[in-house]
């Protein structure tokens, strides 16, 4: 196991020993069901649960923002430790959690992989690199290892023939997502990692050239999930329903809605919540990227990142098991409930 991501899998070990020794605090004072939940948000960025809330498929639930999170793995430890209540990650970094002993579960996709939303690995216009092959030696950077990005490497690595001592010669290395552009311009590095908005400033900006993205790789797929401890849902089974409904019905609302409202709500909800953010990137907004309807999670979307977790060492072969890692009980996504996305209520105030 490459050092890197043995460090990461110690870390999530540590966090699922707690969490599973002393279970989560929970916003509830145990006379009722919670009606706050507390969360990390992204800097710049609308999550799902923050437009759902704004779109009034909340209800009396209110979300409470602790603070801003640093990645998907840091941000399902802390649900997984009751620092927060749900928390979201690459559904790679799920499994370990859980494999770890973390009890929680996910409930819900909030983002994925179309032709639309994905992840391209970028070079400079006049670099050498061309194939596999040419990364051994070089320094890919990306915003954690562990994660998403460091798993669609791998795959792409060993799909093109490069055995695991070749794989080990490539140095995958953090770079926060917002300096990867100008790191690459630099010459510090000789791939990024781009998605998004940073990815389409860049390729407007000129002078890049994608090596591969995660959607030629594997196409359409759901690729992280929030997570939510087995404690909360069995202690706010309502509120848990209403957060994962509301947050599938965001996901239909933004999936049906013109992309040009999408975006003009999404930069409101960014200057009114008083962050001191630019809301400028938020124009190149294209898709979620999750692609089943309503956020509903399947087996499929766990059972690769099981398999190549497993043949990394990082979990045992048999493990975990898709259904040990989810639930869609909590997910009251209908046809109808799509169909009272298209109405949403007022933005909030």
């Amino acid at each position: 196991m490459p050092a890197t991501s043995r460090r990461h899998f110690l870390a999530l070990a540590a966090v699922g020993a707690a969490a599973a020794a002393c279970g989560q605090a929970t916003a509830s004072d145990g006379k009722g069901e919670t009606k706050k939940l507390r969360y990390q948000g992204w800097a710049g960025q609308v999550m799902l649960p923050e437009l759902a809330e704004d779109l009034g498929y909340f209800g009396d639930v209110r979300l409470e923002w602790v603070g801003n999170t640093i990645s998907g793995p840091q941000d399902i430890q802390s649900a997984a430790t009751g620092q927060i209540d749900f928390g979201g990650a690459f559904n790679g970094a799920v499994v370990k959690l859980i494999a770890a002993g973390a009890p929680v579960q996910a409930v819900i996709s909030y983002y994925g992989v179309d032709e639309a939303s994905y992840n391209g690995y970028y070079v400079l216009q006049d670099s050498p690199i061309h194939a596999a092959h040419d990364l051994l030696g070089k320094k890919i950077g990306m915003n954690t290892l562990g994660a998403h990005t460091e798993a669609i490497l791998d795959i792409y690595l060993k799909r093109n023939g490069r055995s695991s001592a070749e794989i080990g010669k490539v140095e995958p290395i953090v770079v926060p997502p917002v300096n990867t552009e100008q790191s690459i311009r630099q010459r510090q590095i000789e791939v990024g990692v781009l998605g998004g908005v940073l990815r389409d400033k860049a390729l407007a900006t000129g002078g890049i050239r994608p090596l591969f993205t995660d959607y030629d790789l594997l196409g359409k797929f759901s690729a992280g999930t929030y997570v939510v401890t087995k404690r909360f849902l069995k202690e706010n089974p309502t509120t848990a329903r209403t957060f994962v409904t509301g947050v599938a019905k965001a996901i239909e609302w933004a999936r049906t809605t013109p992309r040009e409202e999408v975006i003009a709500r999404s930069v409101a909800i960014v200057k009114k919540r008083g962050r001191n953010e630019d809301p400028g990137a938020l124009k190149y907004w294209k898709s979620t990227g999750v692609a089943e309807a309503g956020g509903l999670i399947t087996d499929a979307e766990f059972k690769l990142w099981i398999d190549w977790l497993a043949e990394h060492g990082d979990i045992r072969t048999g493990q975990v098991k898709p259904a040990d890692l989810y639930t869609n009980e909590f997910n009251g996504y209908t046809p109808a409930s799509a169909a009272q996305a298209a109405s949403p209520s007022p933005s909030r105030s």
